[in-house]
């Protein structure tokens, strides 16, 4: 992204503050103060400011990814909708919805960078939705969900990965008739089973389905069977799958399952499960340390490590961390390579996620809390980030580049007789270094009035135009017009 500012960032414990936070004795969801931008009054987000420290100049240019949310349906103080941040912390694009949006995040699809989401009613495990999947314009080329004898809009929020052959997992919950008994439930009882499919996009079509209790008997939950579960209108989330990934270079899957405290290994042609790691039915001796709880976003690594973000609570067993996993399939057996601790005594009851950067960083989103920390590769604290309260289901960063097709968007005022204040703006766009503002009697006789280096996702100009018509034109790195609008009269 051109001309973005930099910060400094390299202190092991770099926090994100929320500029003017506050919060009761009694409320741990913050209060915070929100962007108030002229151009585009009704984009509200919180602020966000950086106290001290960097991230990593060898990471290049990354924008940071966020889907804030309210911890619960009657939290009214968390802001809802999709951030993307710049280095400063700074937006650079809003996306203001009464509806949370999960998993936002940069994918490759047909060999192009989108944008995509999971969008829908998420009431998990009784989840209802699909994925969307936007251009770099933020133009809706795509929706996907499930496939074969599943509705489309029965997907799951908690996976949204798109594969090299242009697929995509999917996870959906479904009403199933079962034996309770080895829980304390009936014998004719119900529960949500774990399905996984990979759907071809373009067409819908699923390429494989899994479904967990062909393998996963129930007893092999970590959670209770809670009074008035198991019943046909409240089915007991004996599994709760929240992340498939390809392993054994694609010949596999691997899927975690939050309640059975396990990681499986599918065969991703036939879809047997080929071994357990973690729970009950582990097929590998778990080494010091190595034991993982309520965890998610199972992934391997290119150095053959199995990575995951370890929630260890609710309840709380242990400390929530990131863990880097080493598999000896033949001995079978796990051992700890390195973990990525909090850097206080946060504790994530839900969500999060764990990203390898291209240089070999860590990015953790801590899912329940509203923090994202940064590490190297050995487990050092490089930045640590807090955001409004709420919740985050998984935080990114990634190298982005997009231009929107709507225009830029600016407003003008008079704070005093001689003097026009323009206000620029241009939701999304990542390219724009600087502003030209132009004014004359109309369009066909403009003359130049300044040129302003951006300054956030809103900047502003003090002119005296020559006219009661003022254009801005939006400005690359080398000065080429990228887009261009009318100012027009600030009505607040």
């Amino acid at each position: 992204m051109a001309m973005k500012r930099t910060v400094l960032a390299g202190l092991a414990a770099a926090t994100l503050l929320l500029a003017g936070c506050t919060a009761d004795a009694d409320d741990d969801i913050a209060v915070a103060e929100r962007w108030d931008f002229h151009s585009r009054p009704e984009l509200a987000p919180p602020k966000v400011d950086i106290d001290t420290g960097a991230f990593p100049d060898d990471n290049g240019d990354l924008e940071t990814f966020l889907a804030p949310k309210g911890q619960t349906q009657t939290d009214d103080k968390s802001w809802v909708g999709g951030l993307i941040l710049d280095s400063a912390g700074d937006p650079v694009w809003i996306r203001d919805d009464s509806e949370a949006l999960w998993d936002l995040r940069v994918q490759e699809y047909q060999g192009k960078p989108v944008l995509t989401w999971w969008e829908g009613l998420a009431e998990t495990p009784h989840t209802a939705g699909e994925v969307v999947i936007l251009d770099d314009s933020y133009q809706e080329i795509a929706r996907v969900g499930m496939g074969g004898e599943l509705p489309k809009d029965t997907s799951d929020l908690h996976e949204t990965t798109i594969t090299a052959d242009d697929t995509m997992f999917l996870i959906s919950y479904v009403k199933t008739q079962t034996d309770l008994s080895s829980v304390g439930g009936d014998k004719d009882g119900w529960a949500w089973e774990g399905v996984v499919q990979e759907v071809d996009i373009a067409t819908g079509d699923p390429l494989f389905e899994w479904r967990s209790l062909d393998a996963v008997p129930i007893d092999q939950t970590e959670t209770e069977l809670k009074e008035g579960e198991g019943t046909k209108d409240e089915p007991f989330d004996y599994i709760h799958l929240n992340s498939v990934s390809e392993d054994d270079d694609g010949r596999a899957l691997l899927v975690s399952a939050r309640n059975t405290h396990a990681v499986y290994q599918l065969d991703r042609k036939s879809a047997d499960l080929n071994w357990v790691l973690g729970g009950k039915a582990s097929d590998f001796e778990m080494g010091k340390g190595a034991q993982f709880a309520w965890q998610h976003d199972a992934q391997r690594r290119s150095d053959g490590t199995l990575t995951l973000f370890d929630n260890h609570a609710a309840p709380r067993l242990g400390d929530t961390r990131g863990l880097r996993l080493d598999l000896d399939e033949k001995k079978k057996r796990a051992e700890v390579v390195t973990e990525y601790p909090a850097p206080d005594d946060r504790s994530s009851g839900s969500q999060g996620n764990f990203q390898e950067l291209p240089n070999g960083n860590v990015v953790l989103g801590w899912g329940s809390e509203p923090y994202v920390s940064e590490f190297s590769k050995d487990g050092k604290l490089l930045a640590d980030l807090t955001f409004t309260g709420g919740s985050n289901y998984r935080a990114y960063r990634f190298d982005w580049h997009a231009q929107p097709t709507a225009p830029p968007t600016a407003t003008k005022s008079q704070p005093q007789a001689d003097i026009t204040r323009v206000h620029m703006s241009w939701n999304g766009a990542t390219e724009v270094a600087s502003w030209r503002v132009l004014s004359g009697d109309d369009e066909e006789h403009l003359v130049e009035n300044t040129e302003v280096e951006r300054t956030g996702f809103e900047t502003a100009a003090d002119i005296t135009p020559n006219g009661s018509t003022i254009i801005v034109e939006a400005l690359d790195a080398d000065g080429k017009s990228l887009g261009s609008t009318r100012a027009e009269p600030q009505n607040r």
